[in-house]
């Protein structure tokens, strides 16, 4: 992961500070977790029918920041509507944080700041609803946003919330759609910062079910709590509940926001730390829940033309919300065609909600693969080096042997069709993606890929042996054979042609490469939490000592809570 880039604001808090520092550190095998108690779900409308598919928008935030004002988000709604963005989904148009007075009137409601909004938060309501689109709103878990402005949350040192009054307040403004960011949370005396925050999120949630009108909800919580590319159990746990509240969630750092006095100055680390640790949850997302790596800021100052293409296919892949933060009638031409590809846009809001799983990265080249409802395949190609690649990638690589496929190019909307591989010269930090279609004789899909462990380094086989009783250890990502992993829906995990075997029953037994046989031993069940338990002894698949180095063995080992070396994250 980069260092955090210009613009992360809200992780910088005095609220991260304390969540840092209730983290666990990364545990070893033979430890766990206590897990935290649980507030009751609130009553309300099931999320998929809130959030069926990633929600699609415009927020100032990336572009504006505290300048935000009434005639900056009118003139971007309209822009949406004119550039035919609107058309196309992008229709949740969010007022982040700095738009409202300082303090609260006498009865204690919010009021918007009357020289940045002279017409109020009800009348924008009314403008949005009028353009066909929706109102989306901003405010705080805490006892102040971000900013500096009144939160909804406890005081610092306790007292009454204002949860449910907002929540009111919101719905008779006309909001669709809140987002709730972390700052400030107050964090009571014996109570650790996870259990403050799930608290207060619970609490937004059952106030937005007492409402009186649909609200999307969308989560800060767990950006707190992360720190590095794999995460770690805190973060993993936050991830494990905050989909019983919401229906989206920001899980990390904010996208490098614009800078107005150094406009040019590249954001494209920024879109490839955020990128980078979403691409291991797919796990968590499905419809109704979304993982949110944050904006889109495609077409906007600091990415070239490819970088804003990276950008929005990789979005797409990973089924993430598409919520713009630009000035959208100042969109480069290549940032306004890649938003609004609708070929694109069909694979972010896919029905069956897949988010695409990593086939090979090697630092270089990412290839991604996601199935999409009607059987089709999307894949991705990202290059990250400095200069243009040429790259060949197999059917069967990315879980379609023996098939013939028509592959659409969804960049210059070609066809052509292929049973053996996927070719491409790809310019520098851009990605290819195509769409694939099965023939009507192709064998099901395959699930097929590396299987990334700790400190995102992926499960290998040593030396590439095939011998066996070869010992499986974890090892930076190559892309090689040894490497690739198939999950043929017989329980077993196979790659080189033979199974990952657990050598025995009891804890600590090590991991290895033998002939597949169909024993309990080369059964392994995969868990909503990304643990692989063995069919024989159930016990986790497990990353000895909670190692991250190279050649750092496998083994299994009781399951603990969440721990970072027990997690996978899985072909699909």
């Amino acid at each position: 992961m980069s260092s955090p880039p210009p613009g992360f604001r809200r992780l910088l808090t005095a609220a991260l500070s304390c969540a840092l520092a209730a983290l666990p550190l990364t545990l070893g095998p033979a430890h766990a977790v206590t897990a935290p108690t649980a507030p009751a779900a609130p009553a309300q409308t099931s999320a998929a029918t809130l959030a069926p598919t990633p929600p699609m928008g415009w927020n100032d935030w990336a572009h504006y920041q505290c300048s935000v004002t009434e005639q900056i988000v009118t003139a971007n709604a309209d822009a949406l509507v004119s550039s035919g963005l609107a058309a196309k989904g992008y229709t949740t148009v969010t007022v982040d944080d700095c738009w409202m007075a300082t303090s609260r009137d006498s009865s204690g409601h919010l009021v918007a700041d009357s020289t940045k909004f002279p017409h109020g938060m009800a009348w924008l309501g009314t403008y949005l609803h009028s353009k066909g689109l929706q109102f989306g709103i901003y405010e705080d878990a805490g006892s102040s946003t971000c900013g500096g402005y009144p939160g909804s949350g406890q005081p610092q040192g306790g007292g009454p919330d204002h949860f449910a009054t907002d929540a009111a307040t919101f719905a008779s403004w006309g909001v669709d759609y809140l987002k709730l960011d972390g700052c400030n949370v107050y964090i009571p005396s014996g109570q650790s910062t996870e259990q403050a925050y799930r608290n207060a999120y619970s609490a937004e949630a059952t106030a937005l079910a007492s409402a009186g009108r649909p609200i999307v909800f969308s989560e800060s919580a767990p950006a707190y709590f992360q720190n590095g590319e794999w995460g770690n159990p805190t973060w993993f746990d936050v991830l494990s509940w905050i989909g019983q509240y919401g229906q989206l969630w920001r899980e990390g750092w904010d996208i490098a926001t614009y800078n107005a006095s150094s406009p040019n100055t590249s954001r494209w680390s920024s879109v490839m730390s955020n990128y980078g640790y979403n691409r291991w949850i797919a796990r968590y997302a499905h419809p109704g829940n979304w993982n949110d790596p944050d904006f889109l800021i495609a077409g906007d100052p600091g990415l070239t033309a490819d970088e804003s293409r990276s950008q929005v296919g990789l979005w797409a892949m990973m089924s993430a919300p598409m919520i713009l933060s630009s000035n959208v009638s100042a969109l480069t031409s290549a940032g306004l065609a890649a938003l609004g590809n609708s070929d694109l846009i069909a694979i972010d809001q896919d029905s069956a909600g897949n988010q695409a799983a990593v086939v090979s990265t090697n630092g270089t080249l990412d290839v991604l693969a996601k199935p999409l409802a009607n059987g089709d395949r999307a894949v991705a190609v990202l290059n990250r080096g400095a200069s243009a690649q040429t790259v060949s990638t197999t059917l069967a690589s990315i879980g379609l042997p023996n098939c013939t496929v028509t592959a659409k190019d969804l960049w210059s909307g070609t066809t052509s069709t292929t049973s053996s591989t996927l070719s491409a010269t790809i310019p520098s930090h851009a990605t290819a993606i195509w769409r694939l279609t099965p023939a009507s004789n192709c064998p099901a899909p395959i699930p097929t890929g590396e299987v990334v462990g700790n400190g995102a380094k992926c499960m290998d086989i040593t030396g590439s042996s095939t011998t066996d009783g070869t010992a499986v250890i974890l090892y930076s990502c190559s892309g090689n054979a040894n490497q690739a992993w198939t999950r043929p829906g017989d329980g077993s995990m196979r790659s080189l042609g033979k199974c990952l075997t657990a050598s025995g029953t009891t804890a600590g037994s090590s991991v290895v490469l033998s002939t597949c046989t169909g024993t309990s031993t080369q059964h392994w069940t995969a868990h909503p939490d990304g643990t692989l338990t063995n069919d024989a002894s159930g016990l986790c698949l497990d990353v000895y000592g909670g190692g991250t180095a190279n050649n750092t063995k496998l083994d299994t080992w009781t399951c603990g809570n969440h721990q970072a070396n027990q997690a996978w994250a899985l072909p699909a």
